[in-house]
């Protein structure tokens, strides 16, 4: 019996960057997080401890910190383009490259009515995330988002589901439903208006969550990643991932309390993981475009 190294990269997970424009009175602010990996003739490093091959993870976080200075950062899915070319391009012998992005959103304080010039308080919705892969099969963008919180307090049904001798859950006909929405896209190019792109894609997946009389979370993930797919012919896969965070009914009865769908139990566990890909028939080949990093899906 033979043991071989298998599927390997390495990088830098995690790094904190912020990039503060300030060449206007009235400054900007983008606030990410950073991780890089590199695939490549990397077996000597793991078999014999021979670091000749190998770029310091190190440098690669300070290669992330210098192009947020010298290209700046128009979109975060751009900016993993800019890294992941120059990986794969400037350094040899890297064969491959994975750029994983968080984008974290902010929101200019108001004073006296105006908002400040370069003040700012962050905003409690969802992360935005960007993955970029480049290697000897091309170039590849995976858009996204995660933790974006939904609630909806009607709209929502679950009945007519398989019974066994363990079930006991009710069937309903009006429920809350929730989540914490983690939704990838993948982009069949990489001309593509990023900044305007994302805002749509979020709005269609609300209207469909808010708007559709869902009779499961499955059949409202279907709408939602739908929607973006018929909306934007150039996104070729849908990934979509959700948590059923579930509200229960809580007992006021016996506090002489009717309860008519107004207090509930928020479970925080267990909960319903309900997930799903939605993907075009004549999509092009995703390759290694889903091999994760730092665990973006």
């Amino acid at each position: 019996m033979a043991i071989i190294l298998g599927e390997h990269q390495y990088g830098k997970a995690e790094s904190r960057l912020v990039r503060i424009y300030r060449d206007q009175p009235r400054h900007e602010i983008r606030d990410l997080n950073v991780s890089t990996a590199l695939r490549g003739p990397w077996e000597a490093a793991y078999l014999t401890g021979d670091q000749s091959n190998v770029l310091p993870t190190d440098t690669q976080k300070n290669t992330a910190y210098a192009f947020a200075k010298s290209k700046g950062i128009d979109s975060i899915e751009a900016f993993g383009l800019e890294l992941a070319n120059h990986f794969v391009t400037d350094i040899d012998p890297v064969e491959g490259a994975r750029i994983e992005i968080e984008e974290y959103a902010w929101e200019r304080a108001v004073v006296d009515g105006a908002e400040h010039d370069h003040t700012w308080l962050r905003k409690g919705q969802e992360v935005r995330t960007a993955a970029v892969t480049v290697d000897a099969t091309g170039t590849y963008v995976i858009g996204g988002l995660k933790d974006l919180v939904l609630l909806k307090s009607t709209g929502s049904e679950f009945a007519g589901f398989l019974k066994d001798e363990f079930t006991t859950l009710p069937e309903t006909h009006d429920r809350v439903m929730a989540t914490a929405l983690e939704a990838r896209w993948r982009f069949s190019t990489t001309d593509v208006p990023w900044d305007e792109v994302y805002p749509e894609i979020k709005r269609l997946m609300v209207k469909e969550f808010a708007t559709l009389q869902s009779l499961a979370l499955q059949q409202t993930l279907w709408h939602m990643g739908t929607a973006v797919m018929e909306a934007f012919p150039f996104i070729a896969e849908v990934r979509l991932k959700a948590p059923n965070k579930h509200h229960f009914d809580y007992d006021l009865d016996r506090f002489g309390l009717e309860n008519r769908g107004e207090v509930f139990w928020a479970a925080d566990r267990a909960y319903g993981l309900i997930e799903a890909t939605l993907l075009r028939d004549d999509a092009p080949p995703a390759h290694d475009a889903w091999r994760a990093s730092a665990g973006l899906a």
